[in-house]
């Protein structure tokens, strides 16, 4: 599996709680093998698998799951212990009722809802002190943590409805619709996300035995993006790969493919708030950091590969996007 990229925001977020309470950030950096200057470039890019290993540092050292997020902790352990308390029960309707009287029970620092309304449950979770959250972080890492243990448990991709911020959209909020799915909305007056009440019957098809792995994996396992996002500019961009980058499609090639006209398309992923050669620059960006620190290639075969005809105008191209240069990522491998 492809590791997928995500925004420096991440980076700076994971570690509010921590550098709050005093420590160091440089070591927790380098245990999730993230380099060190990343860290107030905003253009900077991670993996996912950086950003859980961060995400598991700051666990480690504050000893909180709620990552310094909160005015009092949640000690490591307790969603293993949430987990463990769902395997005596057969339906997702049931495991989901466990799970919200199980954290509103263990700790006073976020509120957990299920709520029926006609054919949608909603989920919903309130933090007590969200200033102390200014990231938005935690909510989001809390929302993901049960839209992806509830897809684990019936092992199928849980049908989100929607899904519910109680804020503006944020400045990153492309990064939004491969973790949370297509349907968002911004400035609601709760937080939380709905689906079909038919899934409630649902029955759990993981055993005990299958714990042990997805408890070891957290938070990777949270982490990972939904994978049917199916938005024109998701289309978009998988088209350029397939078609490849050493001769990227043109914007009218691709809206060919896509039975559309080229000012058609521009209109339609301007509307997503996107452009080509944006979704361009991130696939080449994206596809330039995997092949410097997992697959080990030089500067100058990844440039190459990528399209570019002179290295030095892909050096300078890759430190636009992501604010420091190739080398700086040819040591991180993970």
């Amino acid at each position: 599996m492809k590791k997928k990229l995500v925004s420096n925001h991440y980076i700076q977020a994971s570690l509010h709680g921590a550098l709050k309470q005093g420590f160091d950030p440089q070591p927790l950096l380098e245990r999730a093998a993230v380099p060190v200057e990343l860290m107030h470039k905003p253009r900077a890019r991670i993996t996912e698998v950086q950003l859980a290993n961060l995400i598991r540092a700051v666990w480690r050292v504050t000893g909180d799951e709620f990552m310094g997020l909160t005015k009092r902790p949640c000690k490591n352990g307790v969603f293993a212990l949430m987990m463990e308390s769902l395997f005596q029960l057969k339906t997702l309707g049931a495991m989901l009722q466990q799970s919200v009287r199980f954290y509103n029970a263990v700790q006073s620092e976020a509120n957990f809802a299920i709520r029926i309304d006609g054919d949608s449950v909603n989920i919903d979770i309130t933090l007590v002190r969200p200033e102390l959250d200014p990231d938005h972080l935690l909510q989001e890492f809390l929302l993901l943590m049960w839209q992806r243990f509830s897809s684990w448990l019936i092992n199928s991709q849980l049908a989100i409805q929607a899904t519910r911020f109680n804020y503006p959209a944020p400045a990153h909020h492309e990064e939004y619709t491969p973790m949370f799915g297509e349907q968002l909305l911004f400035d609601q007056p709760t937080a939380g996300f709905m689906f079909s009440s038919k899934l409630l019957a649902s029955p759990r098809v993981r055993d005990p035995m299958e714990l042990d792995s997805f408890l070891r994996q957290s938070p990777l396992e949270v982490l990972r993006r939904v994978g049917d996002n199916n938005s024109l500019s998701i289309q978009v961009q998988r088209l350029i790969l397939n078609k490849g980058l050493e001769q990227a499609p043109t914007l009218e090639e691709i809206a060919c493919c896509l039975h559309m006209t080229s000012r058609t398309l521009r209109r339609k992923l301007k509307d997503e708030g996107s452009s080509y050669q944006q979704i361009k620059d991130r696939v080449r960006c994206d596809t330039a950091i995997r092949l410097l620190t997992e697959e080990s290639l030089t500067v100058a075969e990844t440039s190459e590969l990528i399209g570019f005809t002179e290295q030095a105008a892909f050096c300078r191209a890759f430190k636009g996007w992501t604010g420091v240069a190739p080398s700086a990522y040819q040591a991180t491998k993970i």
